[in-house]
C-alpha cells in the first residue's frame, strides 16, 4: 500500500488549512518492541464494561501514564487534559510526565514489555515509527466515540486528521496541533531598518550583507536545532521541483541529495556560512538559547521553524518584537510550486503501545484532549490549534504570528504539502550531526550532501527496514 499523497490532500488542505480555521470572523487562522498485555478493555488490570459514556472499558480506579514530548508546545496542556480526565473519572490517577529524549528514554520499556500508555513521539529524539508501527494501537475507535461534550468526536475535527498518522493503511498516530514551516522576523525591526522579507536565496544572500552592514547575523542555530535548516533547505527544493523531488526523498531514491534543486540550495547556503551570515558557536549552543540571539537579543534577523515558535520564545521575546512569519524561499523565481506554497500538517503525534498497561486509559486521555475545554485551553496559551476545529478567533487572541499565519495561508490556497519520510524511519538525529558541521563551516555543500546521501542509502540498503513506498 502507499502512503497518501500530501499534495493531493485537497480535501484536508482547503478546509483545515484555508477554509474552515474560523471560530469568529471571516479570515482563516492556523498556528501552530516487547511482549506485554493490553487490549481495549484493558484498565490497570481488568477492564469495565465499554458504553457510550466509557467507549474503552477503563476499569475503576485505573492508573493511567503519559510521557509527553517537552518541546516548544511544553506538556502541561496534556496534565489540563489529565485534570479533566480525573475529575470525570474520580479515584483514577492520570499521570502526566515530561521527556525530551523520547527514543532513549522510552526504546528500552518498548523493548522490556513495560511502555508508557500514552506517548507524545515528538522532538530530534523521537521514535522512527516503521520501528514500532506492529507495536502501536489502531487509534480509529478513538475519533468514532463521543467527547466530553457528547458530540462524535470525528465530527468535531478538521477533514484528513487520520492522515499524517496513518503509515502503510494504518492509523497509529494522532497528531494533535496544526503546524505550518516557515521563517520568522520582527517586523518592526524590518520596518526599522527598511528591510523587505526574502522570497528567494538570492534575496536571502543580499539581506544577510545588508544585516552584515549593521552589525547583525542573518541566522542562528542551536545544536538540537540544526536540522530546522534541513526542514528549510527540503521544503525549498519541493518547492522548486515539486513531486519529482518529494517523491525522491519519500522513496530513499539513489543520489537523491544531488537534484539540482538541493545543490542550488546548499551552495547558496554554503555562501552565507563563508560570509558571516551564522551566528558562531550554534553547534555547542543550546537550541533556546540560541533562539534567544534571534528573538530577544536580534543578534540575527531571521529563523527558520514550524509555528510553535511562538509560544517556545514567550518568555525570551522583546517587547514589541511583533513576531510574524512569511514561506520558506525558493531557489528560484520561477519554482514548480508558487513562492507561497507552505508546508503544513497535523504534529505532535500521539501513539498508544498496543502492549501497554492501560490501552483503554491512553485512549481516555486523548479522548480528554479533544474537548473543546482541552482544545480551547491549548489555542489561547499556546496560539496555536488543534485538530479540533472551530477554537480559533479571528484576532488570533492578539498574537501577529498567529495573524500573519492567516494571510499565509490565505496566499497559499491549495499549494500545500507534507512529508513522512524523516520521521517515518528515524533520521534525524543522524542529520543533526552532518547539518551541526554544516553550519559551523567545517563541511562544505559536497561534504553535506554526501552525508546526508549516507543516511538516506543505509536506511535504503537495511533490509531490516520496512520501505513504506510514495507513488503520488
Amino acid at each position: 500500500m502507499t502512503t497518501p499523497n500530501p499534495l493531493s490532500r485537497r480535501l484536508f488542505l482547503q478546509r483545515a488549512a484555508v477554509g474552515t480555521l474560523l471560530a469568529t470572523g471571516g479570515s482563516t487562522l492556523l498556528a501552530a518492541c516487547a511482549a506485554g498485555g493490553g487490549d481495549d478493555k484493558t484498565g490497570t488490570s481488568s477492564g469495565a464494561d465499554k458504553s457510550a459514556d466509557n467507549p474503552f472499558g477503563l476499569a475503576d480506579k485505573a492508573t493511567v501514564e503519559a510521557i509527553i514530548f517537552n518541546g516548544g508546545y511544553g506538556y502541561d496542556y496534556v496534565q489540563f487534559a489529565a485534570d479533566i480526565a480525573q475529575k470525570k473519572w474520580a479515584g483514577s490517577a492520570f499521570k502526566v510526565a515530561p521527556s525530551t529524549q523520547i527514543a532513549q528514554q522510552l526504546q528500552p520499556r518498548f523493548v522490556g514489555g513495560n511502555p508508557p500508555d500514552l506517548i507524545d513521539n515528538s522532538g530530534a529524539n523521537q521514535i522512527g515509527f516503521n520501528t514500532i508501527l506492529d507495536q502501536l494501537a489502531p487509534l480509529d475507535d478513538v475519533f468514532e466515540a463521543n467527547n466530553y461534550e457528547g458530540t462524535k468526536i470525528a465530527d468535531t475535527l478538521y477533514p484528513g486528521a487520520k492522515i499524517p498518522g496513518t503509515f502503510d493503511g494504518k492509523f497509529v498516530a494522532m497528531n494533535y496541533v496544526l503546524t505550518l514551516y516557515g521563517l520568522w522576523y520582527s517586523d518592526s525591526l524590518f520596518k526599522e531598518n527598511g528591510w523587505e522579507p526574502p522570497k528567494t536565496y538570492d534575496a536571502l544572500l543580499d539581506l544577510g550583507a545588508k544585516a552584515k552592514a549593521k552589525g547583525k547575523y542573518l541566522f542562528v542555530w542551536g545544536k538540537e536545532a540544526a536540522t530546522y535548516y534541513h526542514t528549510m533547505a527540503v521544503d525549498g527544493a519541493i518547492k522548486e521541483g515539486g513531486d519529482e523531488v518529494r517523491l525522491a526523498l519519500e522513496n530513499l531514491k539513489e543520489n537523491c541529495w544531488s537534484m539540482p534543486q538541493f545543490q542550488g540550495i546548499f551552495k547558496a547556503l554554503e555562501t552565507m556560512v563563508k560570509n558571516g551570515y551564522f551566528v558562531p558557536g550554534g553547534a555547542g549552543t543550546q537550541f533556546t538559547a540560541a533562539q534567544a540571539k534571534w528573538s530577544n537579543d536580534q543578534q540575527a534577523i531571521l529563523y527558520p521553524s514550524g509555528s510553535w515558535i511562538e509560544n517556545e520564545m514567550k518568555k525570551a521575546t522583546k517587547d514589541g518584537f511583533n513576531m510574524k512569519g512569511i514561506p520558506e524561499p525558493t531557489l528560484t523565481e520561477s519554482p514548480k510550486l508558487p513562492y507561497e506554497a507552505l508546508r503544513s500538517a497535523a504534529g505532535e503525534p500521539f501513539i498508544i503501545p498496543a502492549k501497554g498497561k492501560n490501552v483503554a486509559g491512553g485512549k481516555e486521555l486523548l479522548r480528554a484532549m479533544l474537548s473543546k475545554e482541552a482544545a480551547t485551553n491549548f489555542a489561547k496559551t499556546r496560539l496555536a490549534p488543534t485538530i479540533v476545529k472551530g477554537l480559533v478567533p479571528a484576532d488570533g487572541f492578539g498574537s501577529t504570528a498567529l495573524q500573519s499565519q492567516s494571510a499565509m495561508l490565505d496566499a497559499a490556497g491549495t499549494n500545500i504539502f507534507d512529508y513522512q519520510v524523516f520521521g517515518l524511519y528515524g533520521m534525524n538525529t543522524d542529520q543533526l550531526v552532518v547539518w551541526n558541521s554544516f553550519l559551523s563551516g567545517q563541511a562544505d555543500a559536497a561534504a553535506l550532501t554526501k552525508g546526508l546521501q549516507q543516511i538516506t542509502d543505509k536506511v535504503r540498503n537495511d533490509s531490516s527496514v520496512k520501505k513504506i513506498p510514495v507513488t503520488k
